[in-house]
C-alpha cells in the first residue's frame, strides 16, 4: 500500500525539525564549553590583578615606614549608599537626589561613582542615608547573594552568567567576574554595569538601628552619613 503524500510531508517536516534542534543544541553546547573556558581565564586574570595590587599596597606602606614617612593610598572611586530612613520629612531636593541614586525604598543600596558632583549630592542626603567605601569581598557578596539584573525593565535574578551576558554582553561583560571587576576598578563601562544591577534590597541589620542614634551622624555615634570602610561591617549585618 502506497504511503499517503500528507504522511510523507509530515515525516519530512518532523525530520527537518529534529535535525535543526540537534544542530542548535550542539551549537549551544559548544558555545557553553567555550564560554566556561573564557570565564575561568578571566577570573584567574582578575585574581592575579587583585593580588598584585594588594602586594603593591603592602610594599608601599613598608617602604614609607622604613623611610620614616606615611603611605597615602589612592582616593576611593566608588561608594556604596544605603537608605536608612523613610519618606517622612524628606526635603524635595533630597528626594530628587535619592531618586537619581535609585534609592526609592528603605534599605535599598546602590553603587555611586565618586566625583565632585556626587560627593556634594551625598552630603545633601546624609541625614537619610549611610555610605562608605565597599571592599572587594563586600561587592562580591552583594552581587552573588543579592544580585538582580535589569532585562527589558524586569527584575531578573542573576542565577547564572547568561543573565549578565544578555544585559552587558554588548560592552564585553559576560560573567560575574567581569561584572565585579568593573565595579571594583570603576572601569570605562561602570555606568552600564551599575545601571544593569537592580538596587540591592537589604534586610534590617541584626539588632536593628537604635531610635536614639539613627538620626545622628555616624561621627556622633549615630548611623547616618559617611562611615568610610565601616560600611563593610554594616553590609555584613544586612545581607
Amino acid at each position: 500500500m502506497k504511503t499517503p503524500e500528507s504522511v510523507l510531508k509530515k515525516q519530512a517536516t518532523q525530520s527537518k525539525i529534529a535535525k535543526d534542534r540537534d544542530a542548535a543544541k550542539k551549537a549551544a553546547d559548544d558555545k557553553a564549553a567555550k564560554d566556561v573556558g573564557v570565564w575561568k581565564a578571566n577570573a584567574k586574570k582578575y585574581e592575579e590583578e587583585y593580588a598584585a595590587a594588594e602586594k603593591a599596597a603592602v610594599d608601599n606602606r613598608r617602604q614609607a615606614k622604613a623611610q620614616g614617612g606615611f603611605y597615602v593610598p589612592a582616593e576611593p572611586k566608588v561608594a556604596l549608599v544605603i537608605r536608612i530612613r523613610g519618606t517622612i520629612g524628606v526635603s524635595p531636593k533630597a528626594k530628587k537626589v535619592m531618586r537619581l541614586f535609585r534609592l526609592r525604598q528603605l534599605h535599598n543600596a546602590t553603587f555611586v561613582r565618586l566625583n565632585e558632583a556626587t560627593i556634594r549630592m551625598l552630603r545633601l542626603i546624609e541625614p537619610y542615608v549611610t555610605y562608605g567605601y565597599p571592599s572587594r569581598p563586600t561587592i562580591e557578596k552583594l552581587v552573588y547573594k543579592r544580585g538582580f539584573g535589569k532585562l527589558n525593565n524586569q527584575r531578573i535574578p542573576i542565577a547564572d552568567n547568561s543573565v549578565i551576558e544578555k544585559g552587558l554582553g554588548s560592552v564585553g561583560i559576560t560573567c560575574a567576574a567581569d561584572l565585579i571587576h568593573e565595579l571594583v576598578t570603576v572601569g570605562d563601562n561602570f555606568k552600564a554595569a551599575n545601571n544593569f544591577l537592580w538596587p540591592f534590597k537589604l534586610n534590617s541589620p541584626k539588632g536593628g538601628f537604635s531610635r536614639k542614634t539613627k538620626l545622628l551622624h555616624f561621627m556622633e555615634g549615630g548611623e547616618a552619613g559617611a562611615r568610610g570602610e565601616e560600611i563593610n561591617k554594616l553590609v555584613k549585618k544586612m545581607i
